[in-house]
């Protein structure tokens, strides 16, 4: 470095201004970990957020495509000035000329309730309906059992029963390895089997099953389906959407709903999107009061160095030396409430995650997002108290009243 007037420039090498930037840290160690803990909180809560929403986000779609969306649900609904309506009885087959439908399967409503056993009051049957279902119904959904085995041709024709997963828990049965009977329309039915919670179809976790042909046989079950449940080529969802009114009932297509399942899905993670952008700004909200809280902290800390500062600034220490001391301080402050901060929100994120069964994911740009923003924030709130600092006069610095 030149000389200027014959006399050498000051010198700092980068180990002094390290150790001179630490000395408030050091000597104030309760002021300094609740400066950092604004940044902490306000870290944590961006890669909390922003793990969270992936980890839930990655869950949905996983469950999505498990799933699959190509499943659609047909159902009576009100037509114009014409009251309720009802299916035809031919809906099902009428379906199953759709060239994309791979499958159909009929629900039908009984009129009985399920309890038991014949000694439990009428009143009292527990909100489980009964539904008449086609033996091909598990494969539609895409369902699974969690004990016993679903109906077949053979069973569906004689008295035996399929629960639904609340229906099940209901009624006090939580397998079938021992003979498991029920009083269904005043007559005892044999447990074959209990479901695990459909996804798709809800409304059959609440349901005892039964075959078409035992309801029609034993129940008085007068065959008209309630609801179709069709499974088409993923590629032509809504063309078939489009055409199954028309072809369900032709003379009155307007009685007919179609909906989709998975769509309340799609629309929860649309949902879940416009609250992460909420949370993002409340963290970030969090982030720039612990900038502040840095900032106060450093002016006051220049206020009640004043004499440390004179002090190096007679043994020849420049303005961008005593510049580079607070400055770096508040960097510091602020690296040191990132790091906490990424390392709070991931471990948030990781105990909550498994806690919910889901697969633990935190971004990349969370962390690396975490510690520069940290940084941004520190170099903001540090760059006036350093130069505040820097201005200060060795004589007005070590002037005392």
């Amino acid at each position: 470095m030149a000389k200027r007037n014959g006399i050498e420039p000051s010198r700092l090498h980068a180990g002094d201004v390290l150790r001179t930037a630490t000395v408030g840290l050091r000597t104030r160690k309760m002021r300094a970990a609740l400066s950092a803990l604004g940044i902490t909180i306000g870290i944590a809560s961006l890669v909390a957020v922003l793990g969270l929403s992936d980890s839930s986000r990655s869950e949905l779609l996983s469950q999505l495509d498990r799933l699959g969306t190509n499943l659609l649900v047909v159902q009576a609904g009100t037509g114009i000035g014409l009251g309720n309506a009802e299916l035809p009885d031919t809906a099902a087959v009428m379906v199953e000329r759709i060239g994309p439908v791979e499958e159909v399967s009929a629900v039908g409503s009984v009129d009985a309730n399920v309890y038991r056993s014949d000694l439990v009051p009428s009143t009292r049957s527990g909100g489980i309906s009964v539904s008449a279902v086609d033996v091909n119904l598990l494969n539609t959904l895409e369902g699974t059992i969690a004990s016993g085995r679903f109906l077949d041709e053979a069973s569906a024709a004689f008295p035996t029963v399929v629960l639904g997963s609340i229906a099940a828990a209901r009624l006090g049965i939580a397998d079938v390895d021992s003979r498991q009977l029920v009083w269904l329309g005043d007559r005892w039915f044999a447990v074959i089997g209990v479901l695990d919670p459909l996804e798709l179809a809800g409304s059959l976790d609440r349901s005892a099953i039964v075959g078409t042909v035992a309801a029609e046989e034993y129940l008085d079950y007068d065959g008209v389906a309630s609801s179709l449940y069709v499974r088409t080529d993923p590629e032509w969802v809504d063309g078939v959407m489009n055409v199954l009114p028309a072809t369900v009932n032709p003379e009155n297509p307007d009685q007919v709903e179609v909906s989709r399942p998975t769509d309340a899905l799609e629309a929860r993670a649309a949902a879940e999107s416009a609250f992460t952008a909420l949370f993002l700004g409340l963290g970030v909200v969090a982030l720039v009061v612990g900038g502040v809280g840095i900032a106060n902290v450093m002016v006051i800390s220049v206020l009640e160095r004043r004499s440390e500062i004179g002090l190096r600034r007679a043994l020849g220490a420049t303005r961008r030396h005593v510049a580079m001391q607070f400055l770096l301080e508040a960097l510091m402050l602020a690296l040191a409430g990132g790091i906490g901060g990424v390392l709070l929100g991931a471990g948030v994120t990781a105990i909550y995650s498994r806690l919910r069964g889901w697969d633990v994911l935190i971004p990349t740009i969370a962390v690396t997002g975490g510690v520069v923003a940290a940084l941004v924030i520190g170099a903001v709130a540090g760059l006036y108290p350093a130069m505040r600092a820097s201005r200060l006069s060795p004589t007005e610095a070590l002037h005392t009243t």
